[in-house]
């Protein structure tokens, strides 16, 4: 297809998962040396030892997910709330506090979080626990972002939502006449987003092309946020 991370080692977590597969697809298209890893990153000792087990790559795209979980706010449970901050806002984290080292010292490099738009605007029905983690990883991207630019690191994060992948919107959703009719009323592009659109803002943000872009959480949902 084409040769736009010709000679770029990538790291995609959860690769089967999420984003997962479309990333991978068109990294690997434009020449790539791709790691796919597909360790959801539980363990706490998950993510350092990918990274130690990895070494040096140029971007990272960490591509974390959780399915939504509905509850008001008097009914939202323990367990699901500490799930959602252990799936997704924690590997995060760990794998940012391991890799920023190694990419310091290598001279730079771009790591890619595939978060949600969710925060940005009142969701509803309301799933206050899954938008609570997404907006901690927000913060945690625009805040560790600025401070790893003076290393030349780039974290940003694609917030994205109302985009085709088997954790949110799968087929089943995707025909529902109700969900139809929601994404014509809220969503100001009346479609789904493609799969090979977030891709394609992942490869920018991975790319050289995004050189002076750091900390940023960029939406990717139609205009819905």
């Amino acid at each position: 297809m084409g040769d736009r991370l010709a000679g770029k080692r990538v790291l995609v977590t959860s690769a089967d998962d999420y984003m997962g597969p479309a990333i991978a697809e068109l990294f690997r298209a434009e020449g790539a040396d791709l790691i796919a890893d597909t360790d959801p990153l539980l363990d706490p000792a998950s993510p350092a030892a990918l990274i130690e087990r990895v070494g040096a790559v140029d971007a990272i795209i960490a591509n974390l997910d959780l399915p939504a979980y509905g509850a008001k706010a008097a009914d939202i449970e323990d367990e699901k709330w500490v799930e959602g901050f252990d799936s997704m806002v924690h590997p995060l984290m760990r794998l940012v506090r391991a890799a920023a080292p190694v990419m310091t010292e290598a001279g730079g490099g771009a790591i890619v979080a595939t978060t949600s738009s969710s925060p940005l605007r009142r969701m509803s029905p309301q799933a206050i626990s899954y938008v609570t983690a997404r907006a901690a990883q927000n913060a945690f991207v625009r805040s560790a972002g600025h401070e790893l630019a003076r290393h030349d690191i780039r974290l940003n994060a694609i917030a994205q939502n109302f985009v085709e992948n088997d954790t949110y919107y799968p087929e089943s959703i995707q025909e529902n006449p109700k969900f139809v009719q929601r994404l014509q009323q809220d969503v100001p592009a009346r479609r789904l987003g493609r799969g090979e659109e977030t891709a394609e803002l992942a490869l920018f943000l991975a790319s050289d092309q995004s050189s002076f872009i750091f900390g940023q959480i960029i939406s990717q949902d139609g205009g819905w946020s």
